[in-house]
């Protein structure tokens, strides 16, 4: 992207990383909000008005126009939202039957990496539109899962301030260890200064 390329996001997560990202590397970009669907969105990179807008890459392969995109950003660079990417299904708890049939499609690695990952957010008390970015991944060695390591990140929307840090443990082996590797990373975070970079918290 040129010296002061245009970016377009509607997501304060991104924009903060983004800003954050240029910063380090010595480079100016300006974010402009942008709202509407991927026609409009992409619309603008074609029209002139921006250099560039960041997407979802999943929503373009369920459309078929992953072939626009020109570059993936990796999340060293822009941590997801905690709990992006995971898919779930609900049914009413009185329906035994049928819920032990779903939990056939559960995967253990996955739930209690999403439940580390809203447990930092909640402990966070991260408003719905605060710049916090959350991602827990699994560790391995050779063919055993053995780790998982919890990274977060809250920043101002200019990039000027992150709070940037991960925890590193074994493999949670119930829902309650996973909800406290997510309240130990948001303690750190917070001890950091972090409450002060996300504006108005959820109460």
């Amino acid at each position: 992207l040129p010296a002061g390329a245009r970016v377009g996001t509607g997501s304060p997560r991104r924009r903060a990383q983004l800003n954050a990202y240029a910063r380090s590397h010595g480079r100016t970009i300006e974010i402009v909000p942008i709202r509407g669907n991927i026609d409009t969105r992409i619309g603008h990179v074609h029209g002139g008005e921006l250099d560039a807008v960041v997407l979802a890459a999943a929503g373009l392969q369920r459309i078929g126009r992953i072939d626009e995109v020109t570059d993936f950003l990796p999340v060293d660079t822009v941590l997801p939202a905690p709990g992006q990417g995971a898919l779930a299904v609900e049914c009413a708890a009185v329906n035994v039957d049928l819920a032990a049939l779903l939990s056939g499609l559960d995967d253990p690695h996955t739930r209690v990496a999403v439940t580390a990952e809203r447990s930092l957010l909640a402990a966070l008390e991260a408003g719905c539109s605060a710049p916090v970015g959350a991602l827990a991944d699994l560790l391995a060695d050779g063919q055993v899962v053995n780790e998982m390591r919890l990274r977060g990140v809250v920043g101002t929307t200019d990039g000027s301030t992150l709070v940037q840090l991960s925890i590193t443990g074994p493999v949670p082996t119930s829902l309650g260890d996973a909800i406290a590797l997510g309240r130990e990373l948001a303690s750190e975070m917070l001890a950091k200064g972090a409450a002060g970079l996300m504006g108005e918290r959820a109460h």
